[in-house]
């Protein structure tokens, strides 16, 4: 099976498009965050999803990004590469969930307690170490690489600007979590999920199949005329 330009954005468009539903889809009837949680089944299956859902955003964002480089210029690099790597951080953030949390959950519990209120973006009770920094660094890199795509998308207009416009509203809402109740953590992820499932869907109708399909009656009428 050949590997063609076209084939990877179609593949780039529905790893986009999955992860935005994993984003939304990981948010229902989520648990508490406390340390008990995470050593449950439904905690496994959701931070697994998540960890997934990293590794499919950043190859849909890499899609993404390359459908549109020349327009996106500088800011869209910088926009893509920042969020890329935020993402890349989440995922690691994941499989660190995933993996360490739940077993030191029957014996540290304060400390699984302290890494998900830092996770949460609230101030830990118990020094965590280095994952205080990492999970604000996380943070931060994923809301200004957003944000920053996001412009660089509505700029270059390539794919649907009002899904560009979501996305960025949605790293907005997201960062406004700062100084919003708890309560409020969940549904403002989900308009970053609809924006990535809009904007995969964009992606997947590129410009060329839309120029082929509007210069087909033309095509037919010019050989009519002949």
């Amino acid at each position: 099976m050949a590997i063609t330009a076209t084939g990877l954005t179609k593949a780039a468009a529905v790893a986009t498009a999955t992860a935005g539903a994993i984003f939304v889809a990981v948010q229902i009837n989520h648990p508490p965050m406390t340390a008990e949680t995470t050593e449950t089944l439904d905690w496994a299956m959701r931070s697994t999803a998540k960890a997934l859902m990293g590794a499919l955003a950043v190859f849909g964002l890499t899609g993404m990004y390359l459908r549109q480089h020349r327009e996106a210029g500088v800011l869209g690099l910088v926009g893509y590469v920042t969020f890329a790597v935020g993402y890349l951080m989440i995922m690691a953030t994941e499989v660190i969930a995933l993996t360490v949390l739940p077993v030191l959950a029957g014996t540290n519990p304060a400390y699984v307690d302290a890494v998900l209120v830092t996770a949460a973006g609230g101030t830990p009770a118990t020094d965590i170490g280095l994952l205080e920094p990492y999970l604000a660094l996380s943070g931060m890199l994923y809301l200004l690489g957003g944000l920053i795509l996001a412009i660089a998308l509505v700029r270059t207009g390539v794919l649907w600007r009002w899904a560009s416009v979501l996305l960025g509203l949605g790293v907005l809402g997201t960062g406004a979590l700062a100084v919003l109740p708890e309560s409020f953590n969940r549904p403002m992820a989900v308009p970053i999920g609809l924006a990535l499932i809009a904007l995969g869907v964009s992606l997947w109708r590129s410009p060329a199949e839309r120029a082929a399909g509007s210069a087909e009656p033309h095509a037919h009428a010019g050989a009519a005329l002949s």
